[in-house]
């Protein structure tokens, strides 16, 4: 077994050091979130010239997703194996070789392929970034290190989807992975010059590592993600690949648990999911993972799709929202320390995400304009600002000393777990919504009502105007009906998205009560051990 760690003080830095540590830190935090939401606005253009159709680039961020998912849990456990240090610029090296390889790649299924790989490293980066700034400062200065990282946090997502459009707008796609690769060749050099690992003792021996956890949690996870992909197009259990990964999935989660809760070396310790806190406070992660990601993902999608703004515009539709959040955490903070409960604080958030979609679901047309999205948009800041710190704070409340560590990667992974899921569910439910809505719009278009022959002769007149003769004219004037219903059936998926992620969150709000009171203020220092 492992030996006493070092006394963590050893590892405090001051003056210079400390500052450059700090930057490379929350550098290489900001490459792994900006990297979560700064394709979002590129999926339109990578569809086009990789020829792929929606569900297919879809996978661009699913891919990266389960692969955070999968390393965050292992991240404590492979900085003991490799030392901190090493892990760390191993992490980056990966991360920043699969960037490069992203912007080469020639076909979806590549881009997907070196998607996963970055995601390895990337995981990595967030959990190993945030316990290096902590451990760096002394221990009357850490709260001051937690602002730093949080803010360095909260500027990603806000920083991703604008950047992302100007790129794609002003070069193209491949960049938004290029940009990675002179950062990361930085980030590396300064962490093995600067950074420090602890003294952790004995290293498990290869015959100890729990490889058996690290398969069955693998399989689980993409098994189970294969078949929300691919479940609508591939006619779910009729099919015989989705019928036979999802069995994997099943046992790969039922023996994943019986390892992990009978192996002496765990890959993942689930006994900390005996709190009853953490029990309710996973859930929430991934329910509010399921409506960040998912609201990041449909908003682009719908605006460029739908209304055809450039990326650049999707993309800065959604900062005013992020910069709410922003503003708003330390509130939300001071708020938890003067003793609100966190269960208050998570019901209003899930209240105001609630009020979020369903004013979206109010406003959606082929026509909605900027200024119709801002407020709503908003409102989902408000809602977000809620929700971040309350749910950690309270799924971490009951919890003491290594287990808060514990813990708070259940809520990351379940978080990130939440946000892929809510992105392949959305696309198989625009896909089946959208078919629905164009059939029975069809059905209402009866050709013998006046006001349909009316504006196909309209049409037709118009197209003859051009030198189109009259039966070219007539086809060209049915493709411009098929067109907009085509378009409305889509618009109104749309609606149907946000009302059902609005009723989501609207009946999580009872559960909330099921928490007991805890402890408001946790220690974050002693998560990070």
């Amino acid at each position: 077994m492992a030996k006493a760690p070092v006394v963590q003080e050893d590892l405090v830095e001051y003056g210079f050091r400390r500052t450059i540590i700090t930057i490379t830190a929350v550098l290489c935090a900001l490459l792994e979130i900006v990297d979560t939401t700064i394709v979002n606005v590129a999926l339109n253009n990578m569809r086009g010239s990789l020829g792929a159709t929606l569900t297919d680039v879809a996978w661009v961020i699913t891919a990266y997703a389960i692969a955070n998912v999968i390393v965050i849990p292992m991240t404590s456990w492979l900085s003991q194996q490799f030392g901190r240090r090493n892990y760390f610029a191993a992490s980056i090296i990966i991360f920043t070789v699969a960037s490069f390889m992203c912007g080469n790649a020639s076909t979806i299924w590549e881009l997907v392929a070196f998607r996963f790989i970055q995601g390895l490293g990337g995981g990595a980066l967030l959990v190993t970034a945030q316990t290096i700034i902590t451990e760096s400062y002394p221990i009357e200065k850490r709260g001051m290190a937690q602002a730093i990282y949080g803010m360095g946090v909260i500027v990603g997502p806000t920083l991703g989807p604008p950047l992302g459009g100007y790129i794609v707008d002003h070069f193209s796609w491949p960049y938004i992975f290029y940009i990675n690769v002179p950062i990361g060749v930085v980030a590396t050099l300064l962490t093995l010059t600067f950074v420090r690992s602890p003294k952790y003792g004995e290293k498990l021996k290869a015959n100890q590592v729990d490889w058996l956890g690290i398969g069955l949690l693998s399989a689980f996870i993409g098994s189970l993600q294969y078949i929300l992909e691919h479940g609508q197009q591939d006619d779910w259990f009729n099919d015989n690949t989705i019928s036979t990964l999802a069995v994997i999935s099943f046992l790969g989660l039922f023996f994943f648990i019986w390892r992990e809760l009978t192996y002496k070396y765990p890959i993942v310790n689930l006994s900390v999911l005996k709190d009853s806190n953490l029990k309710v406070g996973v859930v929430m992660s991934f329910i509010m993972g399921f409506g960040l990601y998912g609201s990041t993902f449909i908003v682009p999608i719908y605006t460029q799709s739908i209304l055809g703004w450039t990326a650049t515009d999707a993309g800065l539709l959604l900062v005013p929202s992020s910069i709410t959040v922003a503003v708003l955490m330390p509130f939300i903070g001071k708020m938890i320390q003067k003793g609100v409960p966190q269960t208050y604080l998570v019901a209003l958030g899930f209240l105001m995400f609630f009020v979020f979609t369903y004013w979206m679901h109010d406003i959606m047309t082929p026509d909605t304009g900027e200024e119709h999205m801002f407020w709503p948009l908003i409102v989902r800041g408000f809602g977000l600002g809620f929700l971040f710190v309350p749910i950690t704070t309270l799924s971490l409340s009951a919890l003491k000393g290594k287990s808060i560590g514990e813990g708070a990667a259940f809520t990351g992974m379940m978080r990130q777990l939440g946000g892929s899921f809510g992105i392949a569910i959305i696309t198989t439910f625009i896909a089946r919504f959208g078919q629905e809505h164009r059939v029975n719009l069809i059905a209402h278009l009866d050709p013998t009502r006046i006001e349909v022959q009316n504006r196909l002769h309209a049409l037709q007149r118009g197209f003859m105007s051009k030198g189109f003769s009259p039966e070219v004219a007539l086809q060209k004037a049915y493709k411009v009906i098929d067109f907009g219903i085509t378009k409305q059936s889509s618009v109104l998926s749309y609606m149907d998205i946000f009302l059902y992620l609005g009723l989501l969150f609207l009946f999580c709000i009872p559960f909330i009560l099921l928490v007991k009171k805890g402890k408001n203020k946790v220690d974050m220092s002693e998560a990070m051990h």
